[in-house]
Parts: C-alpha cells; structure tokens; sequence
C-alpha cells in the first residue's frame, strides 16, 4: 500500500487525545446512549474479564455493557503535532499516524461521493489508554477501535495494531490497519442509513449485531475496491498502489478477529456460538470479499439474506 507522497493530507477532521488523560486497564464495549460499535467488542471484554479476573464495576444499564465512567477524563485535543507531522503523502508511507489520516481523507472523499447530499464525515479521535466519549460513556484501549453512534466519532488506540499481532496473531501490515479503519467508518455509513437501530443487544450467529459488524466488513471492502482511483484535494488518487499482498494481510486480519476464532485461541479453545457479535472467521473474510469485489454498497445488505456464510 502506497500513497502520492506529493499529496496534502487533511487532519482537520481527526483529534489526537493521546497524553491528554485517561488510564490503562481491561476494558469492553463501550456504555451508554447509543452504544459503541467496534471491530472487536464485547467478545474480548468477556474473555478478559474471565481469563484476568478484573473487576470492572458491573454493567451499564440500558446496554448490557461494561460502564468504564472512571477512565478518559478530562481531555482535550492536539492537533498541531499531528498537522505538523501528517502534511503530505510522504508522511503516510513512514508513520502510522499519518497513515490512518490518509486513510481518513481517502474514506471521507468516497463515501461523500455515494451521497447525493447530508453527508457528514464522522470525526477521529487518536487516543491512549482510556478515552471518555459524549455519547458513550467511557472506555480503555483493550475495548478495541470502535464508533459512537451517539456522537458520530471513531476512537483509535493506535497500539491496537500491535496488539493484532501480538495477541491475536494479525500478519499486521499497512492495508491490515486501514481495513480497522475502513470498518469503523463503515459504522458510520450505518448509522446515516439508519441500519445500527435494527439492532437490539442479541447475540448468536445470525443476530442482528453479527450482521451489523459484517455489513461493516463489506462497507470496508467497498472502499477497498475504489482506494487507488478516489481522488484527493489535488485531484488525483491519495492512494497509488494496492497489491494481493495487501488484500491477504486485510483478509487475515478479518480472519483473526473472528468471534470464534477469538474463542478458541483467547477463550481455551470452546467456541459458543450463541455468544457471536461480531461473525465467524469465515463470515469476515467472505463479506469484506463480497465489498472488495463489487464495489457497491448495495451488495451489502446483510439484513436481507438468510445466507451469512
């Protein structure tokens, strides 16, 4: 994966909360209004919780997830460093900071293009350790990126890419972080169009939160199929080359972070499938494919088919 090193990248629309508050700890999906959406979720705050014995002070009600109020507070954001270092293409290429605010632009510029009108770009927000949100309580980073719905904002750990490698066992890699990012955007797109307020809390392998998180998957391959035609402010594609090797680094990734996958290698080997949130291994890979391969939204519609794969 390369980018146009003369290209100007945009951070305006990316907050950096790193060194601005917050603590570490086991965390899980994020509480309150809304309900955070994230590419790992509930399934890790489960494990964690009953693989290190941590006390996380109960559920939140009206979610059934774990309330996280205690960490992430009082910050605010750091955007001159990240404009300072993130100004062109070139960044990109080194720096995975920079990186995912080029993968930002790309994903703000395509998915503005399939909206006739009222697109509004979510929001980014780089942090570390813990983060507290307007719209969804708190949260650590071991709860994985995820999307607030109630406050139209994406929240990064950016260590969470190391954590791919080293505890789920990603291959990792370039495309392996801007699929992450593609995914959470893809939220986004949900919850303009409406599709995250079919879901309850259910869980199970055809449930409505497995189906939120694979039609997330597909949205992340649609992009995935115009990144290196999306044109940036200058006109031409941010995104010059995107190769098989790219490809295969982001099905693994989908791969890894499978809820029975998860299960099996975080969980001592049981797979239950009646607690699925995020979709199956196979599930991933087939729906970030279906995305990759027919470039349209349409093709998408998970909520629609009795097959998931």
């Amino acid at each position: 994966m390369r980018f146009d090193e003369n290209a100007r990248l945009d951070t305006s629309g990316v907050d950096d909360l790193r060194g601005s508050g917050g603590g570490r700890g086991v965390g899980g999906r994020v509480a309150g209004a809304g309900g955070g959406l994230g590419i790992v979720g509930l399934i890790v705050y489960l494990l964690l919780t009953n693989l290190g014995g941590t006390d996380l002070g109960g559920m939140a009600a009206g979610g059934g997830y774990p309330s996280l109020d205690q960490v992430g507070t009082g910050q605010s954001a750091d955007g001159a460093s990240l404009a300072r270092n993130c100004s062109t293409g070139a960044s990109a290429n080194t720096s995975t900071d920079c990186r995912m605010v080029a993968v930002v632009n790309s994903l703000d510029d395509f998915w503005a293009g399939r909206f006739s009108s009222g697109f509004t770009p979510p929001r980014t927000n780089f942090f570390s350790g813990g983060v507290s949100t307007d719209g969804c309580g708190s949260a650590t980073s071991d709860s994985g990126p995820f999307y607030c719905p109630a406050d139209s904002e994406i929240y990064i750990d950016l260590t969470f890419f190391d954590d791919l490698q080293t505890r789920f066992g990603a291959e990792g890699g370039p495309f392996s972080q801007s699929y992450v990012m593609a995914h959470e955007y893809g939220h986004h797109i949900q919850n303009l169009l409406g599709a995250n307020r079919r879901v309850g809390n259910e869980t199970g392998p055809t449930s409505g939160s497995v189906r939120l998180e694979l039609q997330a998957d597909c949205y992340a391959g649609v992009w995935a199929h115009h990144a290196t035609t999306v044109p940036g402010d200058s006109g031409r594609p941010l995104i010059t080359e995107l190769n098989q090797a790219d490809v295969d680094a982001a099905l693994d990734t989908a791969d890894k972070i499978g809820d029975d996958h998860i299960q099996a290698t975080l969980g001592g080997g049981r797979v239950d499938e009646s607690q699925f949130s995020h979709g199956s291994s196979a599930q991933r890979e087939r729906w970030f494919t279906t995305g990759l391969d027919s470039g349209d939204p349409n093709a998408c519609d998970t909520f629609a088919t009795r097959d998931l794969g």
